[in-house]
């Protein structure tokens, strides 16, 4: 029988004692991993933090999960430093915690102003003035995949409560667009009804996980990668300490198959890759493992790079977490325009924060030289079109070219039901701004090709359309320079017009310098500018700065500039010129279009471009 409760908080005195003791030791314990320690330990420790502390009385106080983020702040401004006035709203404010706010404004029919159209967006909502007086909604599906009941009633929920269309994103996800104030609501319960939790998918969070798309029917695949996305995705809807990080962060996982992840571009990078048999040993056994890969955004012209890190698959996510919480503590509070994760990396170097990851997890991690595994096979660049058999003998996928990534409310609806009617309602979404229809039995092939025509879409691609990305634009952003997506299809209607392609060519289209449609990786880039009118050069028009010879996986690069300031009106010409200079001056059939723009000369390429009459 313990001592009888001496009255203070409900505890007696040695439940109080066993209590401090075990708050000590778990600060000890944190504290030895680099942790923000969870109570005040009854002073014992010096740099604590008082989250989930004893009170003197015996009390509890709640777990606070942004002590860490908290912290972090802390120490950056005794540095010296000035908190940035997003960090001080997330201080002001816990963004999760706003829904009788949004459910305020959603009644008064009014959009957020100040600094909650930034902590808005955790809920996925974006106000996104002037560009449109209106919200788009980003939503969260890891790994891209979606059920055919999802896709529909999304489509009745953008008839509803927004334009009746959607957009593709290039995380593999979906937008809804020209939602007015008083449906946002509407629009937040409607998701969840359709189990769509999207949660931190704006802002400074972890974005859309995302995965081979093809991943458990690709037949080329080492492993299928889905299931890995979704345990991320939970982890992270379940992990509030994980939300409010210094800047937005990625995470993908490619699983080595014909379609790839692009995972070199992200934050976080997880490569599956085989171990050669001659490094097979105790600690690294036959099989397949993931390469850990850090630091990519090619926004800032940079790739994820390997870490010398072999991971198994079931170590991934809580590898990731470790990353992510090494970054909310050491992460840039300061300055937004150095605040992603590759400028940590830049400062500290790799060696130094992987140690830092692997006290967070309170173990080392499996190291082994880059050359320990197989090389990736080559994927297939018009793999995300087209129809192409999978593993499982007789059924097959077909993919579907989505002009610049726009589908309408009643193609939603169609798409639905051929995956209904034809296959087992599984559909996939991918980095290439498409979708996939899967399980289609071998008989079922051709009728699912003219139901895809006669819903006034395509499934077969000429090489300029299948690898055509564009982000929103102007249309729909506000930091967009021009609209992208019109400019997009307009290019490609040029092209066709006056020359036919016989291999693959990626042309990127991005309208502002956050580069959501990752121009530097695009055989053709493209980046919005204000450039000299040529008809009265005291006057601007919308214009485009155009990059060559960007790539990614083993055709990895960023593109060089080519032009600087052309005036849209001139830029289909260019692109049409700078295509046929390729096929005249290639040096066989079988020279990729990156590897002839990396081989000419600057100065040599333009003349081709230039010298090169392309006519109707």
């Amino acid at each position: 029988m313990s001592e009888s409760n001496d009255g203070d908080g409900g505890f007696s005195r040695e439940q109080q004692n066993y209590l401090q003791g075990f708050a000590l030791g778990a600060d000890v314990s944190r504290k030895v991993r680099g942790l923000p320690v969870l109570s005040n330990s009854g002073g014992a420790l010096d740099d604590t933090v008082v989250v989930g502390a004893l009170q003197p009385a015996g009390g509890l106080l709640p777990y606070d999960p942004m002590a860490a983020h908290h912290a972090a702040q802390d120490e950056q401004v005794a540095a010296g430093g000035k908190l940035v006035a997003e960090e001080k709203a997330k201080r002001d404010k816990n963004p999760r915690d706003m829904w009788d706010e949004l459910r305020a404004r959603a009644a008064a029919d009014e959009f957020p102003k100040g600094t909650d159209v930034f902590l808005t967006k955790y809920h996925g909502l974006f106000y996104v003035a002037p560009a449109q007086d209106s919200y788009m909604c980003r939503l969260r599906f890891p790994g891209g995949a979606i059920r055919s009941w999802q896709l529909r009633g999304l489509a009745d929920l953008a008839d509803r409560s927004a334009g009746g269309y959607a957009d593709v994103t290039t995380r593999a996800n979906l937008q809804l667009r020209e939602i007015p104030a008083r449906e946002s609501l509407n629009v937040l319960t409607g998701l969840r009804d359709l189990a769509i939790i999207n949660f931190g998918a704006g802002s400074d969070n972890i974005r859309n996980v995302t995965a081979s798309p093809l991943s458990g029917l690709d037949p080329t695949e080492l492993i299928d990668t889905l299931s890995l996305a979704r345990e991320m995705h939970y982890y992270l809807i379940n992990h509030r300490e994980l939300y409010g990080l210094p800047r937005k962060f990625n995470i993908a996982f490619d699983g080595g198959g014909s379609i790839a992840a692009l995972e070199d571009t992200n934050d976080v990078g997880f490569t599956a890759v085989r171990l050669k048999s001659e490094f097979v040993s105790e600690s690294l056994r036959e099989g397949v493992y993931f390469q850990f890969t850090l630091g990519g955004i090619t926004g800032h012209k940079d790739f994820a790079k390997p870490t010398g890190v072999l991971l198994k698959p079931e170590e991934t996510v809580e590898v990731a977490a470790a990353v992510v919480r090494v970054f909310i503590r050491n992460g840039d509070r300061t300055n937004r325009n150095k605040a992603r994760l590759k400028y940590v990396l830049d400062s500290w170097g790799f060696d130094k924060f992987v140690a830092e990851v692997e006290k967070d997890l309170g173990r080392e991690l499996t190291k082994a030289p880059l050359d320990a595994v197989e090389a990736r096979s080559s994927d297939n660049r018009q793999g995300h079109v087209g129809v192409h058999p999978q593993k499982q003998p007789g059924l097959n996928y077909v993919g579907v070219v989505l002009p610049v990534g726009r589908i309408t409310s009643d193609q939603m609806r169609s798409l639905a039901s051929i995956s209904e009617k034809f296959g087992d309602g599984d559909l996939r979404l991918t980095v290439w701004q498409n979708l996939l229809v899967t399980n289609v039995p071998d008989d079922s092939v051709a009728a699912v090709t003219a139901e895809i025509e006669a819903i006034g879409l395509e499934w077969r691609a000429t090489s300029v359309r299948a690898g055509l990305i564009a982000c929103t634009g102007s249309a729909g952003c506000k930091y967009a320079g021009a609209p992208t997506k019109a400019n997009a299809m307009a290019i490609a209607d040029y092209v066709e017009e006056r020359l036919e392609l016989d291999v693959p060519v990626n042309i990127h289209l991005t309208g502002c310098h956050h580069s959501c449609a990752q121009h530097y990786i695009g055989d053709i880039g493209l980046i919005a500018a204000n450039v000299e009118d040529p008809d009265n050069p005291d006057e601007t028009v919308e214009g485009y700065h155009l990059f060559v010879g960007g790539g990614y996986g083993e055709r990895q690069g960023i593109g060089r500039e080519l032009y600087n300031g052309v005036a849209f009106r001139d830029v289909p010409a260019r692109v049409a010129g700078l295509l046929q200079a390729y096929l005249d001056n290639r040096e066989s059939p079988a020279e990729a279009f990156v590897d002839f723009t990396r081989r000419v000369e600057t100065d040599v390429l333009r003349a081709m471009c230039l010298g090169t009459p392309v006519t109707a």
